[in-house]
C-alpha cells in the first residue's frame, strides 16, 4: 500500500435520533443516523414512519378530497369503458 493516500481508520461514535449510541470503527469520529437496529420496524416488529420532508402529509391533503373514485363508479359505466378497447 502507498503510504499517505489512504484515511486515518478510528474508533466511531454512531448517534442515532431515538438517543441510542454505540461505537465502532471507521473513517470518521462521529456519525449521526435517522434510525438503528434499537428503533428500525425490523427489528422492534412495530410500524414506525419515517418521514422527514413532510411527505405523508403531503400526499395525505393532495388525495384527501378524491377518495376513492374507482370503487364509487357505477359497475354498468366501468363496463362499457373496458368493453370498448376490445371491440374491433
Amino acid at each position: 500500500m502507498k503510504k499517505g493516500i489512504h484515511p486515518k481508520y478510528v474508533e466511531t461514535v454512531v448517534r442515532c435520533g431515538c438517543g441510542n449510541t454505540f461505537t465502532t470503527r471507521s473513517t470518521v469520529a462521529e456519525l449521526k443516523v435517522d434510525i438503528c437496529n434499537v428503533c428500525h420496524p425490523f427489528y422492534t416488529g412495530k410500524l414506525k414512519y419515517v418521514d422527514t420532508a413532510g411527505r405523508i402529509e403531503k400526499f395525505n391533503r393532495k388525495f384527501a378530497a378524491a377518495g376513492y373514485t374507482s370503487l364509487k363508479r357505477d359497475k354498468k359505466a366501468s363496463k362499457a369503458i373496458s368493453g370498448d378497447a376490445g371491440d374491433s
